[in-house]
C-alpha cells in the first residue's frame, strides 16, 4: 500500500516569543514493513538532523528570532507491506524492561497482568485490556500515567499503549512505544496514533489495543521510545509568548486516490482552530 501523508502544527502565541527550541520526530525511515519514498520537514527556522539512542531519525528545530506563530509542517510517500522486515535495534533489550514514571505499574496492573502469563499470548492481553480500559476522547491528559488510565478504566491511545507496556515489562517482555500515522478508509481517524511493539517469541510483535489488533500495512512508524515522552512528535520549549494556542491536521490518504476534502484543512482554518485553542 502506498500512503500520501500531510501533518501540519500551527502554534499561536498572545505575545511575541523570543527563542524556541523543539525536538521533532516526524520523520519515518525505512524498515519494519516500510519503505520510505519520499520525505521533506518545512518550518520556519533552523533545522539540524540527527538520530537518537533509540534509532529515531531526529531534527531539533531553533527560531531565535521574534515570533508570535510557528508552523510545523511534514509530507510525504510511505510504501508499507513490503518485503523488509529488518528490525534494526541499536540498545539492548533489556532497556526496554525500563520503568518510567507514565508506564510503571502498580499492584492492581501487576495482578491483572499476572493472569495472562500462562497464556503465552499477548493477543489476550491486549483485548482484555481494551475491555478494561475504553477508548475514550478527552477523559486523559498528555501527562496521565499508566496506573492512572488503568484506575479510570479509560483513555486514547497513548494511554492503550502506556498501560499494555507496563503489563508487558512486568511480565518480562520488553515493550517499547510507537508513534506514527494510521490509514483508515473513511478517514475517522486523522491524527497521530500509538501503538506498541512487544519482544515475543524473538522479535518485535506490533499491536494497537486501541483498535484490537496487529499492526499492519495501513500503519506507518515514525518513533519508538520508552514512552510517549521519548517518541512524542514534538517536544520542546520556549522563552516568551504569553498564552499558546495548539492545532494539528493530519491527512493520510491512498496513492491515486483523491482526498475527501471535508478531512483537508487549510492553513486559515488551522491557524484559526490554534487561536480557539488559546482562549
Amino acid at each position: 500500500m502506498r500512503l500520501n501523508i500531510e501533518h501540519h502544527t500551527q502554534y499561536v502565541y498572545s505575545s511575541p516569543v523570543h527563542y524556541t527550541i523543539q525536538q521533532l520526530r516526524l520523520t519515518p525511515q525505512s524498515g519494519f514493513g516500510q519503505h520510505v519514498k519520499h520525505w521533506e520537514v518545512k518550518v520556519q527556522g533552523q533545522l539540524h538532523a540527527f538520530e537518537d539512542a533509540f534509532g529515531n531519525s531526529m531534527h531539533t528545530l531553533v527560531v531565535d528570532i521574534p515570533h508570535i506563530e510557528l508552523n510545523i509542517s511534514v509530507a510525504g510517500e510511505v510504501e508499507t507491506g513490503v518485503i523488509d522486515y529488518s528490525q534494526y535495534q541499536p540498545l539492548p533489550l533489556t532497556i526496554y524492561l525500563r520503568d518510567t514514571p507514565l508506564t510503571l505499574a502498580d499492584e492492581a496492573i501487576i495482578t491483572f497482568a499476572e493472569e495472562f502469563k500462562q497464556k503465552k499470548s499477548i493477543d489476550d492481553l491486549m483485548h482484555a485490556l481494551l475491555d478494561k480500559v475504553g477508548y475514550i476522547k478527552g477523559a486523559t491528559q498528555v501527562d496521565t500515567t499508566a496506573i492512572e488510565a488503568f484506575r479510570l478504566g479509560k483513555g486514547v491511545c497513548q494511554d492503550h499503549a502506556h498501560v499494555m507496556i507496563a503489563c508487558c515489562r512486568s511480565l518480562g517482555y520488553p515493550a517499547r512505544y510507537v508513534s506514527g500515522y494510521l490509514f483508515t478508509q473513511d478517514g475517522s481517524l486523522m491524527q497521530s496514533h500509538a501503538w506498541v511493539d512487544v519482544w515475543f517469541d524473538n522479535a518485535w510483535q506490533s499491536v494497537d489495543v486501541s483498535n484490537g489488533c496487529r499492526v499492519g500495512e495501513t500503519y506507518v512508524r515514525i518513533a519508538t521510545g520508552l514512552d510517549y515522552r521519548t517518541a512524542s512528535p514534538i517536544s520542546g520549549m520556549r522563552f516568551g509568548g504569553g498564552l499558546e494556542g495548539m492545532a494539528t491536521s493530519v491527512v493520510v490518504n491512498q496513492v491515486g486516490v483523491p482526498i475527501n476534502q471535508q478531512h483537508k484543512m487549510n492553513q486559515i482554518e488551522l491557524l484559526k482552530q490554534a487561536q480557539q485553542a488559546q482562549q
